[in-house]
């Protein structure tokens, strides 16, 4: 079967995806709290980790390690809203960077979204290292 990265047309479309998002992100009012400005090379730690998660290449193990991910969320305070508005946003995007809209591959982009806010906005929250989500790896998404 198809990996979701191979699904989505690869590097190219998830780089335009990540691209797209984070523009959003940097403007809604909402997200502006946690994305408070613009860092250059964002958009390609999110392409990277999003390709490796849906069975492309592993760059993000290979170049940053997922302890870096968890450093990033770290003392952030994640809120519900800003959670929810995390998915939302990333969902907007698929549809403007033209990526599938075919049922199966939503459902699994939307899946690993969800799943991801709430890795991070536990993370963001932990005062200690117990407090961290147990996950200790990039996650690989299938359909």
């Amino acid at each position: 079967m198809t990996s979701l990265y191979d699904h989505a047309g690869g590097d190219e479309a998830l780089h335009r995806l990540e691209e797209i998002f984070y523009a959003k992100a940097l403007a809604d009012p909402v997200l502006r709290e946690v994305f408070s400005h613009r860092v250059p090379s964002h958009v390609d730690h999110l392409t990277w980790f999003t390709a490796e998660s849906f069975g492309g290449p592993d760059r993000f193990t290979r170049e940053l390690g997922f302890e870096y991910i968890i450093g990033v969320h770290r003392g952030l305070h994640i809120t519900d809203e800003q959670r929810e508005r995390f998915v939302r946003a990333y969902l907007e995007a698929l549809d403007e960077a033209g990526l599938p809209d075919d049922e199966p591959f939503r459902t699994a982009v939307r899946e690993h979204v969800e799943f991801g806010a709430h890795v991070a906005q536990r993370n963001s929250r932990a005062e200690t290292d117990e407090e961290l989500h147990p996950l200790r790896e990039v996650p690989h998404w299938t359909w």
